[in-house]
């Protein structure tokens, strides 16, 4: 594995030797050919081009990369190209040093959430063609940069556990007596959507709340909870023990609204609804009548 120097900004693409002879799709519009679709057009710009991406660069341990900065790579343009490709393609035969996390590559494991053209974005699930250049690759923001891309999710993590997110009951069932705990289908319908979450850390990394409290629970977190205590299979006291999790100082009502977390979730799931639900059901439970 080479680790070539990367290519300053001021560097041409290399040439395509397939290219050579080749008139660009602009040329051949002018000759009268038929219409080209605008996004044969579009994908015709990259074809046979390289891409520019700078990729942010820190290492603690080595003294002379101590000092942030960003590196510029030129990667060759695939159809279907995503940003983790892209960075992938840098590693293998730029320079083997860069450091990011990656696994599944389906948008499925979380691993690979970067903060990408200034917006937090999956990398395996971003496609090249859809951004503008040069394509800026940082690490998640408001967390503690390990090396290169990779964060420190460790408090994440503890957000996340700290909602207690499992089935867990009071009593120990007769071993005799066991029997399936089935859901509704409605119930299943309701929270689907949060089923949906894979850790990845968008949304509390785009969370301005999360960014000045240190000990907020975050939109993730909530969401977690928010799974457990919309199950019809979840015990009444275990759940009114959740709701005073999440209605703590640092709970839910910390959330202002501004669905930051909604907007960067790579999964869809309605994050800033899912906590407004739990504030109703915070208020209905500390209702009395009488």
């Amino acid at each position: 594995m080479s680790t070539q120097q990367a290519e300053p900004d001021t560097q041409e693409a290399p040439e395509d030797p397939a290219m050579k002879g080749a008139e660009s799709p602009a040329a051949e519009k002018q000759k009268g050919g038929d219409m080209v679709d605008e996004r044969d057009e579009s994908q015709a710009e990259f074809d046979g081009e390289t891409v520019h991406i700078k990729v942010f660069r820190y290492d603690p341990e080595v003294a002379e990369k101590q000092e942030p900065r960003f590196d510029d790579f030129h990667v060759p343009f695939e159809k279907g190209m995503t940003v983790l490709d892209s960075v992938m393609y840098a590693r293998d035969e730029y320079d083997s040093s860069l450091t990011f996390r990656h696994s599944c590559r389906q948008a499925v494991c979380g691993s690979d959430a970067f903060f990408v053209n200034g917006k937090q974005r999956l990398g395996c699930k971003t496609q090249i063609s859809d951004l503008e250049q040069p394509i800026r690759i940082e690490p998640l923001p408001h967390q503690e940069v390990v090396k290169d891309l990779v964060v420190d999710m460790d408090h994440f993590y503890d957000q996340m556990h700290a909602v207690e997110p499992y089935f867990k009951s009071e009593d120990t069932p007769d071993a005799s007596k066991l029997e399936e705990q089935r859901q509704s289908r409605e119930n299943r319908e309701k929270v689907k959507m949060s089923t949906r979450c894979i850790w990845c850390a968008s949304c509390m990394s785009s969370c301005n709340i999360a960014a000045g409290d240190n000990e907020y629970l975050g939109p993730a977190a909530i969401n977690k909870a928010y799974k457990f205590a919309m199950d019809d299979r979840e015990e009444e006291d275990i759940k009114e023990h959740r709701l005073r999790i999440l209605e703590q100082e640092h709970g839910v009502w910390r959330c202002q609204t501004q669905f930051s977390c909604t907007e960067v979730c790579p999964k869809d799931i309605p994050l800033t609804e899912h906590i407004q639900e739990l504030k109703r059901e915070a208020v209905k439970k500390n209702l009395k009548f009488w």
